[in-house]
Parts: C-alpha cells; sequence; structure tokens
C-alpha cells in the first residue's frame, strides 16, 4: 500500500454507529463526502477549513 493511502486510512474512520456508517474524518461527525462536496463547489482547502474548526489541513493531505 503506498504511503499516501496509508495516511489517509490514519485519518479516515468508518464506524457503524457514527454518520450512518459513511466515512468520516478522525471519528468527528464530519463526513468525507461533505468535503468531497465542498471541494466539488469551488472552495479551497483554507475556506473549508475556515467552515468547519475541527478540521486539520492533514486531513485534506494538503501538504
Amino acid at each position: 500500500m503506498p504511503a499516501s493511502v496509508a495516511y489517509l486510512f490514519d485519518r479516515i474512520t468508518v464506524n457503524p454507529r457514527q454518520c450512518g456508517g459513511r466515512p468520516c474524518i478522525r471519528g468527528m461527525r464530519i463526513r468525507v463526502i461533505d468535503i468531497l462536496e465542498l471541494l466539488a463547489a469551488g472552495l479551497s482547502f483554507e475556506q473549508i477549513i475556515e467552515e468547519w474548526l475541527d478540521l486539520e489541513i492533514d486531513d485534506m493531505n494538503k501538504k
């Protein structure tokens, strides 16, 4: 498994009792799909972090 993929598994968690079992960021109730939709809508990583204060830039693998 490439290092970048292994790194993402440290940040993305799945818990069947949280958010309907959908992938979330670090066990928080921030779903991966929510972040992807914001990126697709044209928001930057920095804008998303301003909206979701618990997120870290590393959660979106931007280094």
